[in-house]
């Protein structure tokens, strides 16, 4: 029987294209764990807030150098598994192994400063956070290269919405499991250097589900075989000598589209303003609505654990957002809406000290995120022809790792430059976003193939 993505070509049912994203939704839990969480855990193990963004430049630099190899190796992989759905597999599970360890840096008792003024136990962290970030994008990368493979150009832009959407709502568990966790009487206060109980357990039950959804994908979707893969692109199949004859990754970034060199610009502003949000939004929400910056105080604690919620409170707002995209005419028109939104929403943050009307700053940068994770790959994978396409995809990725490594490099500097003020770092990020949405113009739509 031939493949029920072949047969359903640009019609797929929405459970097809539930079922190809919903593993995302325990990805993100991860990775929003991850976002909302790696600041306070290396604050709370001693980290000066001139340092904070220093510990975000490794894990985008691994996803540079892993998420190509993914796409490539993934292209070239076709086995009873899955093309795809092995990496997602392996991924996941080293990733929940790490989840395990992470959050328990501070409970080894490594107080001795090592090399560059840092403890053991923030060293034991940033390795851990490192590995973390690599298995996350292992895992996450192929459910974007699904949708690429096996849904037709009529239906991506819906499709990609969905998997936005999943992506979200594991946002929101991810980003709400420490205050929960607090409310059922879980302890959000530990000895000094030691990460609260309500953040360990919170990535414990995230490496849970995260597998739990993974299994889900991996048991209920099948990918396509070489040949039906070649039919529902319409290009050429030669068999297993095909892959030997595949271009390297250098000569297809030479010879990408141009759609994805101008939206890679637009991810770059997107990204950067990202990268300071996760950054600097636990010292500024502390600093600005609860007046503390001393890491070990309850006050400290607390935004941390608020930290959560507006988060949670941004991805109901990307969530939202997600079903409006697609009513848009112009995928372009939408996508700059949602920076100019987004970008309100960081730049009103510096002037809030209510903690409560912090869901309206943070609600509007939804909208940019919601764009952010949805229209960049319509828009690419329109223009490619579905030959290497995970290659594409990966490379892809290092618009999204790029900009945050270079922000973190350069954090420490922008934080002196705005006074040393966290919540000024939002500002910085609101005219970054607005930078992104001026990009917009330079995007094209075109089919595209490589020699």
């Amino acid at each position: 029987m031939a493949n029920s993505y072949l047969q359903n070509k640009d019609r797929l049912s929405f459970s097809q294209m539930w079922n190809l994203s919903f593993g995302f939704f325990g990805v993100q839990i991860a990775y929003a764990l991850q976002s909302a969480n790696i600041s306070r855990i290396f604050a709370t193990l001693g980290a000066d807030p001139h340092q904070l963004s220093f510990f975000w430049i490794l894990p985008p630099l691994m996803g540079m150098i892993v998420q190509p190899l993914i796409g490539k190796y993934s292209d070239r992989t076709w086995n009873r598994m899955g093309r795809r759905k092995p990496y997602l597999l392996f991924g996941a599970l080293v990733a929940v192994l790490v989840m395990a360890f992470l959050p328990n840096a501070g409970s080894l008792n490594f107080s001795t400063r090592l090399l560059l003024g840092l403890n053991g136990a923030m060293w034991f962290g940033l390795f851990s956070l490192i590995f973390l970030d690599t298995s996350i994008n292992v895992a996450m990368q192929p459910f974007k290269m699904m949708v690429g493979d096996m849904v037709g150009e009529n239906q991506k832009a819906k499709a990609y919405s969905i998997q936005s959407l999943l992506c979200n709502a594991g946002s929101l568990v991810g980003y709400l499991l420490p205050i929960f966790l607090t409310w059922i009487g879980i302890a959000n206060t530990a000895p000094q250097g030691q990460v609260p109980a309500s953040v360990i357990w919170s990535f414990y039950l995230g490496a849970a589900i995260l597998i739990l959804c993974v299994m889900y994908t991996f048991l209920s979707v099948k990918e396509m075989d070489p040949a039906e893969y070649a039919q529902f692109h319409g290009i050429s199949h030669s068999g297993e000598e095909e892959g030997s004859r595949k271009p390297g990754l250098l000569h297809l970034l030479l010879h990408a589209p141009s759609t994805f060199w101008t939206v890679g610009l637009v991810q770059f502003f997107c990204w950067a303003a990202f990268m300071y949000m996760w950054t600097y939004s636990n010292g500024a929400i502390a600093s600005n609505c609860w007046g503390t910056t001393d890491t070990a105080s309850p006050g400290y604690q607390a935004a941390g654990n608020w930290v959560g919620v507006v988060f949670a409170v941004q991805a109901v707002g990307s969530i939202l957002w997600a079903i409006v995209i697609p009513r848009f005419k112009s995928l372009r028109l939408a996508y700059v809406v949602s920076l100019i939104i987004g970008a309100a929403g960081f730049i009103s943050i510096a002037f809030i000290h209510d903690q409560y009307l912090l869901f309206v700053s943070y609600f509007l940068i939804g909208a940019a995120w919601a764009a952010m994770l949805a229209l960049p790959f319509t828009l690419l994978t329109n223009s490619l022809s579905g030959e290497n396409m995970g290659s594409y995809l990966g490379l892809f990725n290092c618009t999204i790792c790029l900009p945050q490594i270079i922000a973190a490099a350069l954090g420490g500097m922008v934080l002196k430059c705005v006074g040393g003020v966290q919540a000024n770092m939002l500002v910085v990020a609101g005219v970054l976003l607005l930078l992104g949405a001026a990009s917009v113009a330079l995007v094209g739509e075109k089919k595209h193939t490589v020699d």
